[in-house]
């Protein structure tokens, strides 16, 4: 199947190719006829599977473009309501539909008069709710959806959302996504949604499976390193680290950078303009790893992710997939790593079974390992590299004094500098040691459910639950 068998309008179709959309991805496949159809919709799909096209694109195809706001988009945070704002006008702008995006932190003139010339407003809760109430715009969209709404709630939005659908009309046709289907999310949807078709691409796993997880245990002390040697072992090309703390994510920074790795923050306690400049410099390439907290990461979109770190792993099953799935976006492959302490075993149990996918047990990677690694990736890159004319040159001056071997010799030498490798040679525990572990676990001899005092600052109380309101402030 190929975007053509949707049949859209010949402008739509054509901004479908400059993109470079071919075949449509799964939830794209089974949603587009739905909505298309005019019916209203539940989508179950795990983030980075082109939700925006597949509620974007059959919306576009039905709109009249008759001066008013024809469709609101609902999102939880200001940088998804900019990146979905942004895909909706470059598919659009051919058919002449602009896009307004409503958000807190910026001028309220100045979004009225784009909602006012606007086919389709993106909008995050709080700011829409305010000026609703206030009477300063009224929407009757044809089309309302609800992208990302497990996030919106776990924000602590339901009310809002509630409030917000008071003020829109009862005919409309309401489409709902979400990575992950808890009782709340249900129960929304059967209050605002009107006989809605299901697709669930997820099945039982609602985690991306070209998404490789893994998991390495070691003592509460070792986690700088253990991060440090993954890092150097893995290699990887863009990354990034979660922590459940904003003092965390600025006490890793700075050690990252320490370390000579281009790392930036991103947290709460910046405001607007700073967490878009560190955004962009992470998507443009001026930082390789980007460290942030579960609130201040909701919405990123950056395709070129290649692996996620949970530095501590989150309060709750539905942050776990929302982390991980800032990679294996569009199509990629991604891996996200946990570094976990024996104290979390509990909370590492209770992940791997709501979100359905196994979380592979492995070990820090000696020295030895790294140094393997290491040469391999050198030998490679000679293989693939041209010399050029001044490198002949060179080697031509020094023949006399060195012979072809103790020449070779040293130049790798100078290569390897730069590549010391950190910390001790055994981090972590082995295979043996975390069996032994998990049975302790099954025997009721350890692998406590909350963190201790040596193991972090987990809210869990004796039955597994949390303190959300009092770890939300954390962020």
């Amino acid at each position: 199947m190929t975007f053509d068998d949707f049949n859209f309008k010949p402008p739509l179709a054509q901004a479908i190719r400059d993109a470079g959309f071919r075949e449509p991805s799964p939830v794209q496949k089974e949603a587009i006829p739905l909505v298309l159809e005019g019916r209203d919709l539940i989508a179950q799909a795990h983030t980075g599977t082109g939700k925006t096209a597949a509620f974007g694109l059959p919306m576009l195809q039905q709109l009249r473009c008759d001066g008013s706001v024809e469709a609101l988009v609902i999102v939880p945070t200001r940088e998804l309501a900019t990146q979905v704002s942004d895909e909706i006008f470059r598919f659009g702008k051919a058919l002449g539909i602009r896009t307004a995006t409503v958000y807190g932190g910026s001028s309220y003139s100045r979004q009225l008069q784009h909602v006012a010339n606007a086919s389709v407003v993106v909008a995050t809760p709080g700011r829409l709710i305010d000026l609703l109430q206030s009477g300063k715009i009224t929407l009757s969209p044809r089309f309302v959806i609800l992208d990302e709404a497990d996030e919106m709630l776990d924000m602590g939005f339901l009310d809002d959302i509630r409030e917000i659908f008071t003020h829109l009309p009862d005919e409309r046709q309401t489409l709902l996504f979400s990575a992950t289907m808890s009782r709340e999310i249900k129960a929304l949807a059967q209050s605002i949604l009107r006989d809605p078709a299901t697709v669930a691409i997820t099945g039982g796993n609602v985690t991306n499976e070209k998404i490789r997880q893994l998991f390495y245990v070691v003592d509460e002390t070792e986690r700088d390193d253990a991060l440090v040697r993954l890092l150097d072992y893995k290699n990887p090309e863009k990354s990034i680290i979660f922590c459940r703390m904003k003092k965390e994510v600025d006490r890793l920074r700075d050690f990252l950078a320490a370390q000579g790795y281009e790392a930036k923050g991103l947290h709460g306690d910046m405001d607007q303009r700073q967490r878009e400049a560190t955004i962009r410099s992470f998507k443009n390439g001026g930082a390789e790893i980007l460290i942030a907290t579960d609130v201040a990461a909701r919405g990123l979109d950056v395709n070129d992710v290649s692996h996620v770190f949970n530095y501590h792993l989150p309060f709750d099953p539905e942050s776990y997939v929302h982390r991980i799935g800032r990679t294996g976006r569009a199509g990629r492959e991604g891996t996200a790593i946990s570094i976990v302490s024996p104290h979390e075993f509990r909370a590492l149990q209770r992940i791997q079974k709501s979100v359905g996918s196994k979380i592979e047990s492995r070990i820090v990677p000696r020295i030895g390992e790294l140094h393997a690694r290491k040469n391999d990736e050198l030998i490679a890159r000679i293989r693939e590299t041209k010399a050029d004319a001044s490198a002949f040159e060179t080697i031509e001056a020094l023949k006399e004094e060195f012979d072809l071997t103790t020449l070779t010799a040293r130049l790798l030498t100078i290569v390897r500098e730069h590549e010391a490798v950190r910390g001790a040679d055994r981090i972590g525990k082995s295979l043996e040691e975390i069996e032994r572990l998990f049975a302790r676990l099954k025997e009721g001899r350890g692998g406590r459910g909350g963190y201790n005092k040596r193991g972090g600052r987990g809210n869990y109380n004796r039955n597994g639950g949390r303190n959300k309101r009092r770890n939300e402030r954390r962020y």
